[in-house]
């Protein structure tokens, strides 16, 4: 007999660990988790679990690594009979004869109001574009990047002095909590999925760490923004006189954009005075 919540979860980092760890505290144990493979991490590049792997051994959970999707991980993920399957950061593309296998689907959570943002920053692109509002989508997913019908969403403003390291661990609990409360539904096959409007779709690219560069006299608002989306990512600094600082703290004010801690390059922290 398949288990009542006849799912396989997809997910790597932090932020799928964590949507997994709620699953499975509300009852949404799934079959089996797919995941990427042990890397190397630390000082002596030990061959090192992700996050979502280490959840799901806590739980006695059967772990997939593969290091693609291909024809014998689709095996594999078939051989499960699984109904459908459940996405969140996994970081492969997902064929479409991968997609295709799961006679529900696939359901993924998103960072954004979509069709708004897709694409691999959702969160860091919303701060960057100093939106007052974001959220997070359920969607079924189509083998177009985030283009899937929607089956969920929900709405949070984003606080004026909010950044991502603020914001980040806001969205993935209302998205865990959203996609909790939207799976019995989808089960069911009681929901009706809405197509997105491809017209006002928008892209989310993907952070490069040079992207976190300022030019401190630059637009204040530009700069504010820049501090915000990456401040939990690739961070943010700009250059003096030769010496990279690392922006570590900043606030806005009054129209003007103040960097209040850095690190000198090759230095400790320290207050800005320039």
């Amino acid at each position: 007999m398949p288990p009542p919540h006849n799912f396989i979860y997809f997910g790597t980092p932090a932020v799928a660990a964590d949507t997994l760890a709620a699953l499975i505290a509300a009852g949404f144990a799934p079959r089996a988790v797919v995941t990427s493979p042990d890397a190397p991490r630390g000082r002596g590049l030990t061959l090192t679990p992700c996050e979502t792997k280490a959840v799901a051994e806590r739980h006695g959970i059967r772990v997939f690594t593969p290091e693609k999707l291909d024809e014998e991980a689709m095996a594999a993920v078939r051989a499960l009979q699984a109904d459908y399957a459940v996405v969140v950061a996994y970081g492969k593309i997902f064929p479409e004869a991968f997609i295709a296998s799961f006679p529900k689907g696939v359901v993924n959570v998103h960072y954004s109001l979509l069709p708004k943002y897709r694409g691999a920053t959702p969160l860091e692109t919303a701060l960057l574009h100093g939106e007052t509002e974001t959220g997070v989508t359920i969607q079924q997913m189509a083998y177009e990047l985030d283009a899937g019908d929607l089956l969920a969403q929900e709405t949070t403003p984003i606080g004026a002095a909010e950044t991502a390291r603020e914001l980040r661990p806001r969205l993935i609990e209302m998205g865990a909590r959203l996609l909790i409360a939207t799976l019995p539904a989808f089960e069911r096959g009681e929901i009706r999925a809405v197509p997105q409007d491809a017209s006002q779709a928008t892209r989310a690219k993907k952070i490069q760490k040079t992207d976190g560069e300022l030019d401190l006299a630059a637009d204040a608002r530009e700069n504010w923004n820049k501090y915000r989306a990456y401040a939990d990512s690739v961070g943010t600094y700009f250059f003096k006189d030769g010496t990279r600082y690392k922006v570590t703290s900043a606030a806005f004010a009054g129209g003007a954009f103040r960097v209040l801690r850095v690190i000198p390059e090759g230095k400790k922290e320290t207050d800005w005075r320039g």
